[in-house]
Order: structure tokens, then sequence, then C-alpha cells
């Protein structure tokens, strides 16, 4: 076999045996060592043969870690691993040509700061899917990483750039001198540096507060694919009383159901859930017991066609509809709703609708439930619950994203939510990495995670990251425990990915100084 279909294989190998949660982390700071030396030595083959070869590493890495999409669409799973494997390419191709202009040391500046701009790429296009963020990669690991309250999961992917570049100079050093030297001491210092500074940083916050709320969440293990939406609101109404019946002598201030418990037919009418027999037996159970229940649901809005919005859905007989993946929290002054607003891409939502539905209409997957396009909205929330404590309810995939959920602490949530259903994948390592990357939240917010899966794994997670209690995947369960409201914010929550800003400025300037200049 060629030397660079290895190299290609090698990396991509490495960065899929270093992913969460059953990966080898350290090999996060080896892995890209094999693509350094594969585009070094070929950045002036031909555009095909370079790319192919880039490629091929990348698809590989995606299929290792993220191939239990099978599970759920084999179509989506491609698709997939072949526009995020794409993306990562075009990042060295924009290498290489700044390499070729403004030489080797800027395409070793640009390399790191590209690949961050094309992690926030990822973060906000029709076509989002940033699982593969390289700072995630350390999500099994929050021991390494309390400085994120600082610089969010990019800073992350900064240090593994970092770190793998200084370890290719050292070995090419090496190479030509025959001895690392004093080069040695660079990738090593760039390694324990944030090591120590993290454990530094774990050690000096304080975990306690004065203020306590104890949470039950429940996880009811029901199959999407056979039995859940086959169900009515009274059934799931009456499981949640048997199963969270033992734990309300524990007395509870807020019981949290996963994402879509309630989720008869095309959802409940948005607009009549106060008067709904729903609402009024679960605020029932909550005044009795002097609790509150935040619950995942699908809503629904109809408008006729004069008075339909830009997200509605086209029904029979001239009606169009809204449809929300929803939390609802009971409260005797009056119901809090939120919808979830990061929709998952051709589930709940169509990329670039205006132009894809005229062409080849409704082409949602079916993953139950209702096989149309999902409203959103603008604004997070933080619901205030009776002992002047707010909890937001992030709904599934939201919590994969670090800078929007920044946006519930910033409107005044103390404890999150993380209300969810990870079903769809089966007992594989899907639902291991979203649970692993709900310490990644809490770390960067410094917030108490409380989790609620339909199938798992549900529980609870320390601002620090550290997961405290939690259920089985796969068992049906439910678990009380007193976490710690936060209120201050950290340095992410106030600024965001600043580290985009700054490097997506830099790696701009450079493009376009590589665009102005003959080849070097």
């Amino acid at each position: 076999m060629p030397v660079k279909i290895i190299l290609s294989l090698l990396f991509g190998v490495l960065l899929g045996l270093s992913w969460p949660t059953a990966g080898f982390t350290p090999l996060l700071f080896v892995a890209f060592v094999p693509l350094l030396w594969l585009i070094e030595r070929t950045k002036n083959d031909g555009f095909w043969a370079f790319s192919s070869r880039v490629f091929l590493g990348f698809f590989v890495w995606n299929a290792i870690a993220t191939w239990w999409l099978w599970n759920a669409t084999v179509f989506g799973m491609f698709f997939a691993m072949i526009v995020n494997s794409s993306l990562m390419t075009l990042v060295v191709l924009l290498w290489r040509r700044v390499d070729r202009k403004l030489g080797k040391k800027a395409g070793f500046i640009f390399l790191p700061l590209a690949w961050i701009c094309f992690e926030k790429l990822h973060l906000n296009w029709d076509f989002s899917w940033p699982w593969l963020n390289l700072g995630n990669g350390f999500a099994a690991n929050p021991d390494w990483i309390q400085w994120y309250e600082y610089t969010g999961v990019l800073g992350g992917t900064l240090w593994i750039w970092m770190v793998n570049i200084s370890l290719y100079q050292t070995i090419e050093h090496y190479l030509v001198n025959k001895k690392p030297g004093k080069k040695l001491i660079q990738p090593l210092a760039l390694i324990f540096i944030p090591l120590g500074l993290s454990f530094f940083i774990k050690n000096q916050f304080p975990l306690k507060t004065e203020k306590t709320l104890k949470v039950t969440v429940v996880q009811p293990n029901i199959d999407p694919y056979t039995k859940k939406y086959d169900q009515t609101n009274q059934e799931q109404y009456e499981l949640l009383l048997e199963q969270i019946g033992t734990e309300l002598s524990k007395k509870p201030n807020v019981i949290v159901t996963p994402e879509t418990y309630f989720s008869q037919g095309v959802g409940t009418n948005l607009s009549l859930i106060e008067e709904s027999k729903l609402y009024q037996d679960l605020l029932i159970v909550a005044k009795s017991n002097n609790t509150q229940l935040l619950n995942g649901i699908q809503f629904y809005e109809a408008f006729a066609e004069n008075d339909r919005t830009k997200t509605a859905n086209k029904l029979n007989n001239g009606i169009w509809a809204d449809f929300y993946n929803s939390a609802f929290l009971t409260d005797s002054t009056g119901v809090h709703v939120y919808h979830k607003s990061k929709l998952v891409v051709g589930v709940e939502t169509l990329p670039f609708r205006n132009i894809v539905e005229p062409l080849l209409g409704n082409v949602m997957l079916d993953f139950g439930g209702t096989i149309l396009t999902r409203a959103t909205q603008e604004e997070r929330e933080a619901f205030p619950l009776y002992n002047d404590i707010k909890i937001s309810p992030v709904i599934c995939y939201e919590s994969v994203y670090g800078e929007f959920v920044t946006g519930y602490v910033r409107n005044g949530a103390e404890v999150l939510a993380i209300m969810t259903n990870d079903a769809w994948w089966g007992d594989t390592a899907g639902h291991k990495q979203h649970m692993a990357y709900a310490s990644l939240r809490a770390i960067e917010t410094r917030r108490s995670v409380v989790r609620a899966a339909n199938t798992g794994i549900s529980g609870f997670i320390t601002p620090l990251g550290e997961v405290s209690e939690k259920l089985a995947y796969n068992t049906k369960g439910v678990l009380t425990a007193a976490v710690y409201p936060q209120s201050a914010m950290t340095l992410y929550v106030r600024y965001g990915d600043y580290i985009f800003r700054l490097g997506g400025f830099v790696a701009g300037l450079m493009i376009l100084f590589s665009l102005s200049r003959r080849k070097n």
C-alpha cells in the first residue's frame, strides 16, 4: 500500500480511536501529525490526488466516530459523513493556497484558525452538524478542560491543533538534526500547562452554594419506533404518576420528563394548553405535592392561509400549521412554554427550505410523530420556580451548541435541564457521546445540569462537568438529587465564541493576502 494512502488512513483511524466515549483521548494530541506529514509532502500534487487522500482520512474519522447514525437513517449517515468530510477537506485546500502564497509558517498559523472558522460555520448554517468539532473530543475528560469556562470548546480545538503542529515540527527537526533538543519542550509544555491550569481551576471552584434545588428526573424507557407515538397523553400522564409516586415523598422542587414526553397524534393545541385536561391534571398533582413539572411535549398552532407564518406547513383544506418540539412548566400563575430552536437537519427542519421544498416537496425523514418541519423561537427561556430559582429547558440537540446554551444563562438560568430522546440510535456510542457533551455545557456555563432522557442516560452533572448520579441506558426509572444553583456568569457566557471572531479576522486577512500575492 502506498505511503500516502497509509498516512491518510492513519490520521483518520487515530482521530476515530480518540473520540469519546470509548476512545483514548491522548491520541488527539498526535492524530493530525500524519495529516501534516501527508499534506506537507504532497502539496504540489494535482488537485484531485491531493484532495482525495485528505478526504479519505476525514471520512474514516467520521465513519468510526458517527457510524451509529445508521440505526436512525442510512441516507442521513452517509450524507453527514460526506458533507462533513468535504468541508474538512476544503479547510486543508485553503491551507494549501496560503502555504503556497505566504509560506510554510503562515500556513501553520492559518490552518487552526481556518479550522475554527469551519467549526463555527457548522454551528450556524442550514446543514449544521457540529458533532465532531474537535473541542468535543475532551468531553469524557472534564478534569482536563476546566478552562472551557473561559474559551468554550473552540479553545479545545485550538489546543489540539497547536500541540499537533508543534509535535510535527519537533519530529521534522529531529529528522534533520538527529536529536530533538529543546524543540521537544514546546509540545510538552503545550500539553501540560493547560492540564495544570485545569486542575488548579477545578480546586478553586466553589461547588456548593447557599441555595439548593431538589430535582427528580424521569426515564420512561419507551421505544419511539414501536410504541411512544401511539400512546395518548392520558396514558402518558398515568405512566408518569406511576413512576414518580414513590419519589414524591422526597419532596422534589421540580420533576423533569424527557423530550416529547407527551406526543399524542400531531400534538397538543398550543393556544388551549392551559384549559386542557392534561395541564389541569398536572397542575393538581403539582399543587398537592408542592412541586412543579417540567415536561416535554409536541404543540401545534393552526392558521388560515392568509394568516400563516413563514414556517407553517400546508395541511388539507387550506389549513396551515406550525409544529413545535416544546417544553412547558406547570405554574399556578400561568403556564411557561419554550420551543426547541436548534433543530435536527432532515428530521425537524428542511435545509434551504425556500429552494428545496419547491423542487423536491416535503422530504423530511420519519422519526415518529409528525413528518413536518418545526417552528422555533428567537429567545432562550429561563423558567421561574416557586423558590425563586430559574431553570432552563435545553431540548435534545440544543445541548451540542455551546454559545447557543449561554443564551439561557444570560437570561437568568441557574440550572440547566436537558430533555432528550436518544433512543433513535439504540445502545451505541451516540447516546453516550450526547451525554458526555452535556459535561461541556456544565463547564462552559458553570451550571448544574439535570438530564432526563427517554431511554437514558438520565442523571445529574455538577458545574465541574462530573456526573454525580445516573440511570443506566435502556432501563425504566426515576432519580432524585439536590443540585446547587449558580448565578455567576463565566467569561464564555459573557463573550461567547470570541476565539472565532479573533481567529476568523486573522484567517480572513491571510486569505486576502494569499489572493494578492504571487507564489512564494
